[in-house]
C-alpha cells in the first residue's frame, strides 16, 4: 500500500503541476481526518508520511499550557504540571504525543481520500496564484468582467478573479459582462471563500495611481501627489508638489493641451479634476484647495484644527460649491475643518469673541471696559498671559504704567488661584460621583455641565431628566439615582 501511496502522489503532482510536498501535506491532512473519526471527542491528530517509502505514522497530541491559563480545550490541551510527569523537561507551547495504530489506506476509501487531497491541492494552487499576483505588486489591475453577482462585478485579470463591489463602482457607470475595466486593488481578504482580491474605482488612491501612470515626472521623483479627495464621477481634488524648481507641477499634471488630465478624466467617467499646489503652510494649502474661489482672509484655530475662511459674496457660491461639494473636498484633502463665511459674518463673530473677552477681563480682573479693550487690542486672550508673560512685554504697553501692570498681574494670579482651588473642589466632588458603580469621567463631565456636582444633586433628579441630560437609557439613569440616594437611608 505504501508503494501505491507514492504512485498516487507522483501522479497528482504531475497532473496538478504542484510539488510532491504539496501532495504529501494534503495526504497527511486526509489521513489525519480519517484517524480523527476514531474518537468521539475533538482530538488533535498529526500524521507524518515518509517521503521516501510512503510509510505513515499517526499521533494524537495535546498542547502543553501553563497551569495558570487553565484548560480551554480539554480534549486538545494538557496542564504543564501534569505534562512534566510524563516528560520531565517539557515546556509550555510544546506537545505531548501518543502514537496511534496505523490506518489502512484502503479503509479510508480511495475516492474519498483522493477528493480530500484534491481539495487541499486546489487550496494550495489558489494560494500560489494569489501569491504570484501579489508578488507583481500591481496597484491598478485591468481585466474583463466575467459575470455579475448581486450587483458586484467579477473581474477576470490573468489567473485571478477579483470582485468589484457595487459600492466601489463610480455612480451611474453601467458596467456589463465583457467590458474591460481598470480598478485599484483595495484589499486582499485571504479568508474569503470566493474572490479574495477586492477592487475599487472610487478610492482616492485610484486617481493618484492613474496620474502616476500618466505623469512620468512622478516616477522620476521630480513631482509628488501628496493627497486626493473625490466625489466619485463628479469632481476630485489632488494636491501636488514639485521637487525641481524648473517644473510647473500643475501644468505637468495637466499635460500638453490637457492630454494627461483628460486621460484620467476619461477613465473616471468625466470626473472633473482640480489640481492644487500642496504647501507646508496649512493656511496656504487650504487657500489653494478652495480654488476656484478667491479667499479674502483666513483665521487658523490650532486647538480645534479648524480654519475660518472669509470670502466675498461673489466668491461664496464657488467656495461652497454645489451641495457643499467644493468645501467638503477641500476639507478632506487638507485634513482641516473649513468654515466658510462672509465678511459680515466674520465681523459679527469677531465682535462676539471680543465681547466675551471684554466681559471676562472686566469680571475676573475687576477693571472697566477701557482697560479690558486695551488688553484685547494688545492681543491678550486669557488671564495666564497677563499673569505670567515677561514683565518687559507688559511695560511696552504705552497705556499702562508699572503700578497698573503690577496690579493687573496680581489680580490675574489671584483669579487663577481662586479658579484652581475651585477646580480641586470640583475634582474631589467628581471623585465622590465616580465612586458610584458604572459612573465614568465622561458622564461626570456632562453632569457638571448641567450643574450637577454632588450625590445630592444627582439624587434629586428625575429618571427621564438624567437620561436626557447624559444620553443614557432610563434603566441606567434609575440605577444611578437610587445609588446616589443610598446614603440618605444610611443616615436614618
Amino acid at each position: 500500500m505504501s508503494r501505491e501511496i507514492l504512485l498516487l502522489v507522483d501522479a497528482l503532482a504531475r497532473e496538478k503541476n504542484v510539488t510532491r510536498d504539496v501532495v504529501f501535506d494534503a495526504l497527511e491532512g486526509a489521513l489525519a481526518s480519517a484517524m480523527k473519526k476514531r474518537f468521539k471527542e475533538d482530538a488533535d491528530i498529526r500524521v507524518s508520511v515518509n517521503r521516501a517509502n510512503g510509510d505513515h505514522e499517526g499521533f494524537r497530541r495535546w498542547l502543553v499550557v501553563p497551569d495558570e491559563a487553565g484548560l480551554q480545550e480539554p480534549d486538545k490541551q494538557e496542564m504543564l504540571s501534569d505534562a512534566r510527569e510524563i516528560v520531565a523537561d517539557i515546556e509550555a507551547g510544546e506537545y505531548i504525543e501518543e502514537p496511534l495504530e496505523p490506518i489502512e489506506f484502503g479503509r479510508i476509501g480511495a475516492q474519498a481520500a483522493k477528493q480530500a487531497i484534491l481539495q487541499r491541492i486546489r487550496d494550495a494552487e489558489r494560494e500560489q496564484v494569489l501569491n504570484d499576483f501579489l508578488d507583481r505588486g500591481e496597484a491598478i489591475v485591468s481585466g474583463s468582467i466575467k459575470r455579475m453577482d448581486k450587483g458586484d462585478a467579477i473581474v477576470e485579470t490573468g489567473k485571478i478573479e477579483a470582485r468589484l463591489p457595487r459600492s466601489e463602482m463610480i455612480p451611474k457607470e453601467n458596467l456589463r459582462i465583457g467590458d474591460r475595466v481598470r480598478a485599484w486593488v483595495l484589499k486582499v481578504d485571504r479568508t474569503a471563500r470566493g474572490q479574495q482580491v477586492i477592487l475599487s474605482r472610487t478610492a482616492p488612491e485610484f486617481i493618484q495611481q492613474l496620474f502616476e501612470n500618466e505623469v512620468p515626472e512622478i516616477e522620476q521623483g521630480l513631482l509628488e501627489i501628496k493627497g486626493a479627495a473625490r466625489d466619485p464621477g463628479v469632481r476630485a481634488k489632488i494636491a501636488v508638489v514639485a521637487y525641481d524648481k524648473r517644473i510647473d507641477p500643475i501644468g505637468t499634471c495637466v499635460g500638453m493641451r490637457g492630454s494627461r488630465v483628460t486621460a484620467v478624466r476619461n477613465e473616471l467617467g468625466g470626473e472633473q479634476v482640480d489640481i492644487v499646489l500642496w504647501s507646508e503652510d496649512p493656511a496656504q494649502f487650504v487657500i489653494g484647495a478652495l480654488a476656484p474661489a478667491n479667499v479674502e482672509s483666513i483665521v487658523v484655530d490650532e486647538d480645534r484644527h479648524a480654519m475660518d475662511v472669509v470670502v466675498d459674496d461673489e466668491n461664496l457660491p464657488k467656495a461652497i460649491g454645489s451641495k457643499g461639494q467644493n468645501v467638503r473636498l477641500a476639507s478632506e484633502l487638507t485634513g482641516w475643518q473649513i468654515n466658510i463665511m462672509t465678511p459680515e459674518e466674520s465681523q459679527s463673530r469677531q465682535e462676539q469673541e471680543r465681547a466675551g473677552l471684554r466681559s471676562m477681563f472686566m469680571s475676573r480682573l475687576d477693571v472697566d471696559e477701557e482697560v479690558a479693550d486695551i488688553l484685547i487690542d494688545e492681543g491678550f486672550t486669557g488671564l495666564e498671559e497677563i499673569a505670567y508673560v515677561p514683565m518687559q512685554e507688559l511695560l511696552e504697553i504705552e497705556a499702562f504704567d508699572e503700578d497698573t501692570i503690577n496690579e493687573l498681574r496680581t489680580r490675574a494670579r489671584n483669579a487663577l488661584l481662586t479658579e484652581a482651588i475651585a477646580q480641586e473642589e470640583r475634582v474631589e466632588t467628581a471623585q465622590d460621583l465616580l465612586s458610584l458603580e458604572g459612573m465614568t469621567a465622561d458622564l461626570v463631565a456632562k453632569l457638571a455641565e448641567n450643574n450637577v456636582h454632588t450625590r445630592d444633586d444627582l439624587a434629586e433628579l428625575a429618571t427621564d431628566e438624567l437620561a436626557e441630560m447624559v444620553g443614557i437609557d432610563e434603566a441606567a439613569a434609575s440605577e444611578f439615582i437610587m445609588a446616589a440616594r443610598a446614603h440618605w437611608f444610611e443616615d436614618q
